[in-house]
């Protein structure tokens, strides 16, 4: 059983799975955004930066606090990069097929 929940994963880097990352890191917890592969988790990561400058710009949302969060997310492509995480958060596709697949590959990591 997990002491203390530290590290958070997500399984999708679209718009839940950004959102939930950026709620998490604004948290204060270390993320990983895992998708089907390394460019699409750094997609995803990339489209909440400009979602956040955006906020910074419009005066939502101060420099210092996006940068924290930025600094507290990392990418993954793949499984593989969720196997130090306490908790992983599956926001990928509302299919069911893929849901099994990704619930598969993710038990053994």
């Amino acid at each position: 059983m997990i002491e203390q929940l530290e590290t958070i994963g997500v399984i999708g880097a679209g718009q839940m799975g950004s959102g939930i990352a950026q709620v998490s890191a604004a948290a204060g917890y270390d993320v990983v955004i895992a998708d089907i592969s390394l460019e699409a988790a750094q997609a995803g990561l990339d489209r909440l930066k400009t979602q956040m400058q955006k906020a910074v710009d419009a005066g939502r949302m101060q420099s210092g606090d996006r940068d924290a969060i930025v600094a507290r997310i990392s990418v993954a492509g793949g499984m593989d990069g969720l196997s130090g995480c306490d908790l992983v958060i599956e926001a990928a596709s509302e299919n069911e097929a893929v849901k099994r697949k990704i619930f598969v590959e993710l038990c053994p990591v």
